[in-house]
């Protein structure tokens, strides 16, 4: 733990805002906006609560700059395999675009 004491953060307030961020990611949901607008706006709130979570109920607030930048390691990681494989899921998309399945019931020998 770092140096020094530190008074311990108020739990509920903390918990009441995660709910908040909660509901108003359902809100967004349900709004008529674009899909990347709500794609964005939904990203957004749930790094917001994961830093939350991260810096009081994982106590990294507290703690030495290292060990956050540590902590930070996994999501830069994490990041950039979701753009490294980004490509290819539009590819499969655009490649089955036109593409209409035929769903029946099987056949019978």
């Amino acid at each position: 733990m770092a140096s020094g004491e530190h008074t311990h953060p108020n739990y509920m307030a903390i918990f009441w805002c995660l709910a908040v961020l909660t509901v108003v990611e359902i809100a967004v949901i349900f709004m008529p906006l674009a899909k990347l607008t709500i794609g964005v706006l939904l990203v957004g709130f749930a790094l917001a609560k994961a830093a939350l979570v991260a810096m009081y109920f994982m106590h990294l607030r507290f703690e030495t700059r290292t060990l956050g930048l540590i902590a930070l390691t996994p999501l830069a990681i994490a990041s950039l395999l979701v753009f490294l494989i980004l490509p290819d899921g539009f590819a499969v998309a655009k490649r089955t675009e036109g593409v209409k399945a035929a769903v029946g019931a099987p056949a019978k020998h």
